[in-house]
């Protein structure tokens, strides 16, 4: 039965999730309270490998959540249903785009899919940024909401803003020195608890 429930939630997350790996975390965030496999910390753990490991950061999520609950069967099938619904959608648009690609409509459907991906894109960025700043979810209490501030982070994250924004050699160097510079910190501080 699991294998199922991975190969139709995955299939739902390939399907709706328009915008990359980034637009797959509220449907990530979705699955795991709705189905335990994950928890929202689990989910930090995943971005945050996913992001720093190569290949597409859904379909490291999807390996890793399919794995975890269901072994090296579940990984591949996580994996073969997130993608399913993009290779079909391909393979339908590459048999009526000659027709179609000069069409007044099919341009201004495939221009108004732009602001939903950048709205996933978005909620999914703001996402991370509060996993990753407080230690529990907004529940309508402020006091207690602001009170579960991860200090650490985000002084690292405001640290990190100045350096890469105002220090003029900062803006040369590649994303993965940044990378690498925080996950060493991260350890040698123990941001994980």
């Amino acid at each position: 039965m699991i294998y199922l429930n991975l190969c139709i939630e995955f299939f739902k997350t390939g399907l709706f999730a328009i915008g990359g790996g980034l637009a797959t975390i509220p449907f990530l965030a979705e699955i795991g309270r709705s189905t335990g496999w994950f928890t929202q910390a689990d989910l930090a753990d995943m971005i945050a490998v996913s992001e720093s490991t190569p290949g597409p950061m859904g379909v490291n999520m999807a390996t890793y959540v399919g794995f975890t609950s269901a072994g090296v069967p579940g990984a591949i099938l996580a994996t073969l249903s997130l993608v399913a619904p993009s290779i079909i959608v391909i393979l339908i648009v590459y048999q009526f785009l000659s027709a179609f690609k000069d069409n007044k409509t099919v341009q201004a459907a495939f221009y108004g899919i732009r602001p939903a991906s950048v709205g996933l894109i978005a909620s999914a960025g703001l996402g991370v940024m509060m996993l990753a700043m407080f230690t529990s979810e907004f529940n309508g209490d402020l006091t207690a909401f602001l009170g579960s501030a991860n200090v650490k982070v985000i002084v690292l994250a405001a640290i990190l803003f100045v350096i890469t924004n105002f220090v003029p050699k900062a803006k040369d160097l590649h994303p993965i020195v940044f990378i690498g510079i925080s996950a060493v910190i991260g350890i040698v501080f123990h941001f994980a608890g």
